[in-house]
């Protein structure tokens, strides 16, 4: 892709970005790089050496357990970078968490050296570094408090309204094992629960999908609160 391509999505995908100068220099720096889904991004105790800035797909930032369960922290698609990526580069320590690729990825990856660089020289980049920090400790401490004081149960039917929400769609492609990974459980629970629901009519299951009745599942979870 030619510079001037390169140039419009970048300015596309990060419009808080609005300087001229660090965007000739986030293109100067970058490498394109394209990544398929399931490719590891960034590994446990691994050191961070760039930032990838998405242009195209998204990743998926999640904890592995000694037991082998998961649990997702966050997600970091188009016109975002991940802030633990960022930490790590600011802070010289190792990432915390493992990084994967949820679809195929289109990133710029900057170096090290120059997001460093660019906190220092850049007010635009360091107001959007620092409200990537605000948002995702925000969604960190949301994560902790339904994890801390919210049934499963209750979880579950949350986290099946945000997906319709974000799909637009009454039909979910979503595996139990997925689910489970995100919320942090395990696979026979989540299928419990969910073959639950079927019973009581709030959804219907089929291989690698779910087809949810959205107002059944608020009604479900107006009872809750």
């Amino acid at each position: 892709m030619s510079e001037a391509g390169q140039r419009q999505r970048l300015q596309q995908a990060y419009p808080a970005l609005r300087d001229e100068r660090l965007i000739d220099e986030i293109l100067h720096a970058g490498m394109a790089m394209q990544l398929r889904a399931g490719d590891t991004i960034c590994d446990l105790g691994q050191h961070c050496t760039h930032l990838a800035l998405i242009l195209r797909g998204r990743a998926r930032v999640y904890e592995l357990a000694g037991s082998g369960r998961e649990i997702t922290l966050y997600r970091v698609g188009t016109g975002e970078c991940c802030i633990l990526t960022a930490s790590c580069i600011m802070s010289s320590q190792s990432f915390p968490a493992i990084a994967s690729c949820e679809e195929d990825l289109e990133v710029l990856l900057i170096p090290a050296a120059q997001v460093d660089d660019f906190m220092v020289r850049f007010p635009v980049w360091r107001r959007f570094i620092w409200q990537l920090l605000a948002d995702r400790l925000a969604g960190v401490l949301l994560l902790l408090e339904e994890v801390t004081f919210r049934r499963l149960d209750e979880r579950l039917m949350r986290y099946l309204l945000e997906r319709l929400q974000t799909t637009q769609a009454n039909e979910l492609r979503l595996t139990h094992q997925a689910i489970a990974d995100d919320l942090g459980s395990s696979r026979e629970v989540v299928s419990r629960l969910l073959k639950d629901m079927q019973q009581r009519g709030i959804l219907a299951l089929s291989r690698g999908q779910i087809s949810v009745d959205p107002s059944r599942l608020q009604q479900e979870l107006a009872l809750c609160d």
